[in-house]
């Protein structure tokens, strides 16, 4: 039985029974007053006993409830921290990819100045190759001057045939 109830009985007897008067006092019925405080001896350890349950009902629950929140922070930390990591890979990752491209960069600027270079190198070559061909060249017009007409050729057609034929003259190619 609720103790609760037991002492809204007790209440009752003594508003039930008679007030003595002039006085505080009430007379009530001592056989029913015993049976009501009998009754809540008896309640009293129930009460106590289901008092003693909620408590270790509430205070499981609260355990469940730290370990939940633990649980779900250290979740939520482990998160961040992946998305950390996540982060700071995307950065190595993009940094590592722009090194790349700067290496290329420097790699097809040192390709390209290597070639012009060799480039250079062979026009230079070619260059003193048709010099030397053209002094040769000069040289025989020279001797072919110099000599008597050939073939019915008089020296004033030779001379008109030899000044047509205009010869370059060496260039000079600038080195960077």
């Amino acid at each position: 039985m609720d103790i609760q109830h037991l002492v809204d009985r007790l209440e009752d007897l003594v508003d039930e029974g008679r007030h003595i008067f002039g006085t505080k006092y009430t007379m009530i019925d001592e056989e029913r007053a015993l049976e009501i405080i009998d009754q809540m001896r008896i309640s009293i350890p129930e009460e106590i006993e289901k008092a003693a349950r909620i408590m270790a009902q509430r205070d499981r629950i609260l355990a469940e409830a730290h370990e939940e929140s633990a649980r779900i922070v250290q979740e939520h930390r482990k998160k961040a921290e992946n998305m950390l990591d996540q982060d700071a890979t995307v950065h190595a990752a993009q940094a590592r990819a722009e090194s790349i491209r700067e290496q290329a960069r420097q790699e097809a600027a040192r390709i390209t100045s290597e070639a012009d270079e060799y480039v250079m190198q062979l026009l230079s070559m070619l260059e003193q190759h048709l010099v030397r061909n053209l002094g040769e060249v000069r040289g025989g017009i020279t001797v072919l001057q110099q000599q008597k007409p050939i073939n019915n050729l008089t020296k004033e057609s030779q001379a008109r045939n030899l000044q047509a034929v205009e010869l370059p003259q060496p260039v000079e190619i600038e080195q960077d």
